[in-house]
């Protein structure tokens, strides 16, 4: 997407890889909306690091990130011995799995990446196919998400208000995004309609993140506290919600995504208001048969007892306290929407109810 700042537009992708200095590069998520900054992580573990981190965050972003990190470790071995090699990919592999467990799109990039080196004989030729395959699985984010704007544009009548959770735009990906594409694809045919960003707390992506995105492509919309989304839905100002995920259970139409989303997922259901996930194909899991064995991302207590920001002028980030001295928190990052509550799944090979998914499934 195109970003302006200081007053000039250019594009940018929010994960790319600079092959001469074997870094990441990424857009540091944590400063936004307030400064739009880039940095270079040197090596894996500083990747995985900016992962963990949260500078880089949303399921297809930190599906790349992790894929390139891989890359990155592969060609940081100096040796020519495969046994040797393969045992370092292991643990790079190890640090840039276990960065944040709840998201798949990580482990199945990474586990691309990984079948892709193993066609090569030598050293050389696995680092080279590793950063191919890290090329081709960001490329593929972005065509992903392409189809899934082209799919869902149709969703989004003429002045329709469409409520939207956390940050599942193109920060969140490669380019373009799941949950905005229908909305960017719906603006570029010219139709008029709104958008409602839950803030998203604990971290609050809806109002720093998506806000910001729908502003930079000059998108009507408003910010709303998580708790107000009932009430405007009560009164008839919801006309479609429109989410992301972290992980979808292909057998059985699960979907793990930001805390708050289940919330949403019932009060739509209760007022009749269709309730649609969009997802590229890196996020369906084919392992998983039990929702209650995705792994939760349980985060640090200070989320939830205060809040990150930059005052005016600066661009310094500063934690301020919010909750009572003293009182503990319990901050689980994701929860899980059954499938009876969805009404589809917005894929690049079109709109699924989650029943439906299995023609999805690779074969062989």
């Amino acid at each position: 997407m195109n970003v302006t700042v200081r007053g000039r537009s250019r594009h940018f992708r929010t994960v790319e890889f600079e092959a001469a200095a074997n870094s990441v590069v990424l857009i540091e998520q944590r400063l936004l909306p307030h400064v739009f900054r880039r940095i270079k992580t040197p090596d894996y573990r500083a990747t995985a690091a900016a992962i963990r981190d949260m500078v880089v965050r949303g399921a297809g972003a930190i599906g790349a990130t992790a894929a390139y990190g891989l890359a990155q470790g592969a060609r940081a071995f100096r040796g020519r011995q495969l046994e040797a090699f393969e045992r370092h990919v292991d643990g790079v592999f190890e640090t840039l799995k276990n960065a944040r467990p709840t998201a798949i799109d990580p482990l199945n990039a990474l586990r691309e990446v990984r079948t892709a080196m193993q066609v090569g004989t030598t050293v050389s030729e696995r680092q080279e196919r590793a950063l191919a395959a890290a090329e081709r699985f960001a490329e593929e984010d972005v065509e992903h998400c392409r189809a899934i704007g082209i799919h869902g544009a149709g969703l989004i009548r003429p002045n329709a208000t469409v409520l939207t959770h956390c940050n599942a735009g193109w920060l969140a990906f490669v380019d373009i995004g799941t949950a905005t594409a229908p909305m960017y694809a719906a603006q570029e045919q010219g139709r008029t309609f709104s958008v409602l960003c839950d803030e998203t707390r604990p971290r609050c992506q809806g109002a720093s993140l998506t806000a910001w995105e729908l502003a930079q492509q000059g998108i009507r919309h408003h910010v709303i506290a998580d708790n107000a989304a009932g009430s405007l839905m009560q009164r008839g100002q919801v006309d479609l919600v429109i989410v992301g995920s972290d992980r979808v259970l292909g057998r059985t139409g699960h979907v793990a995504n930001k805390i708050g989303t289940y919330t949403k997922a019932v009060l739509a259901h209760r007022h009749g208001i269709p309730f649609y996930v969009a997802i590229p194909l890196s996020t369906l899991d084919w392992e998983v048969r039990d929702w209650k064995k995705i792994p939760i991302e349980e985060r640090h207590e200070d989320e939830v007892l205060g809040a990150w920001g930059v005052q005016p002028g600066s661009s310094r980030r500063g934690y301020v306290r919010i909750a009572n001295p003293g009182s503990p928190a319990i901050n689980p990052g994701f929860d899980v929407t059954p499938p009876e509550l969805i009404t589809g799944i917005i894929t690049p090979a079109g709109i699924f109810r989650p029943g439906e998914l299995g023609k999805l499934r690779p074969r062989g």
